[in-house]
This record gives structure tokens, sequence and C-alpha cells, in this order.
């Protein structure tokens, strides 16, 4: 269903994607790609839905164009939209997002985000920004330049990187890895053979077995840190 999500100063809102479990739950921000609130997206978040966590998606392309959606072959013009949007403010988003959805009647209070490729980057952005309760990021564009900001981290991190990456390549998640290899919180995957948005169903990089790892791994840390040891 599609939902009003307050800004962080109240002075507008936008919107979102939201699927719900059938009962009360933690919930889970799943943060777009380049291409914004995509069938993916909303896939994913009925996935989630799907296993008992409540997952809302926000718009955040809103502040250009509002429930914008762009096909992937139209990648020059998703990255020029991407290019106008400011990170930080895009994460002030999500972390409007957190406050909702941890406000939904439905959720527990407890709230982690995810997200894929652009989405990747703003998670780990808002983990050391906003305080989720666990943060996942698929194939991350961009994290290793905001590594100053990393003794910032405010939850458990989960990292899924991609061996044959362009975008997000492995002296990028070498990088990552070194900056938390002495934090226990944070844990870090490399899938062999794999290219960017290897999870991306539908996508023309998709690869099937690794991608079904990969969503596995992240239910269960959002599972474990969100709901498990409570």
């Amino acid at each position: 269903m599609t939902v009003r999500i307050p800004t962080l100063d109240g002075r507008a809102e936008f919107g979102g994607y939201l699927a719900v479990p059938k009962r009360p739950s933690a919930g889970v921000v799943v943060i777009q790609e380049i291409f914004g609130v995509t069938p993916f997206i909303r896939s994913f978040c009925d996935f989630l839905a799907s296993r008992q966590l409540i997952a809302l998606a926000p718009d955040l392309f809103w502040r250009i164009e509002e429930g914008i959606v762009i096909p992937e072959s139209e990648m020059q013009r998703a990255r020029d939209l991407r290019m106008k949007t400011d990170d930080n403010l895009a994460s002030d988003d999500v972390a409007a997002a957190m406050n909702w959805l941890a406000k939904h009647e439905l959720c527990t209070g407890h709230v982690g985000v995810t997200g894929f490729c652009w989405g990747g980057m703003l998670a780990y952005l808002t983990a050391v920004r906003h305080k989720p309760e666990a943060a996942v990021s698929f194939y991350g564009v961009g994290i290793e330049n905001k590594l100053d900001q990393a003794n910032n981290l405010a939850c458990p991190l989960l990292l899924h990187y991609a061996e044959l990456d362009k975008f997000a390549p492995p002296e990028a998640s070498a990088k990552v890895r070194d900056a938390f290899k002495d934090d226990p919180r944070v844990v870090l995957y490399n899938y062999p053979g794999c290219d960017h948005a290897f999870a991306r169903r539908g996508g023309h990089n998709f690869q099937p077995y690794h991608a079904d790892q990969a969503e596995m791994r992240t239910l269960s840390f959002l599972v474990e840190k969100l709901i498990g040891h409570r």
C-alpha cells in the first residue's frame, strides 16, 4: 500500500510503499536504487513482510519528481537524478521513514534499514548519522568515500559486495573491511563471480544462487538484531 511520511522537520511529506505482515513485528526501511521505488524494491518489501517484518520503501526522489520510476535501460537518466539528490537529505528522509515506521500500529518500535546500490550507501550513511538498530548494505556505491564517519556507526552492519563490481569494486570493499576490522558488529561478504546488482531480480546481472544467499543472510541478520535477542 502507498503511505505518506512527514519529513523530520514536519514541513512536508513524501510517499512510500508499505508491506505489512499478519502480526506485530519489527520494521525495516528498504532504500531504493537509483531507479526509484521499482517493482523489485516493492517485491523485496513484500518478501520481508512474508517473513514477518514490516517493510517501508520511501520515495527518495520526491524533492525532484515525486513517484518517479526509471527503467534499468535508462541508466543515464537515473544517474542524473541521483546526482541531483543530496545524500544527507536522502539519509534524513530515511530517518523520517524510520520514525514513521516505529510508530506504526503493527511495529514493535524496533527498526532497521537495508538498501541496494545508492541505497546501500545510504543504509551505511543512515547508520552513522542516525540510529537504526541494524543496517544492511547491498553493494553500496561510495561507502569507501565516507569512511571518515565510520567511528559514528550506531548499530550492527552487514555489507554485501560483488567480486566483479565496477561501481563498488574489490578495492572499495577492502577499504571498508579495513576500516571496520576491529569492530565485531560489522560483517562483510564478497560474492565470487558476481557483478553489480546481482541481487536485483529481473535485472541483467541477476545471479539466483548468490541473490538467495544474500537475501537469507540479510533476513537472518535483521531477525537476530531486531527480534531475536529481545
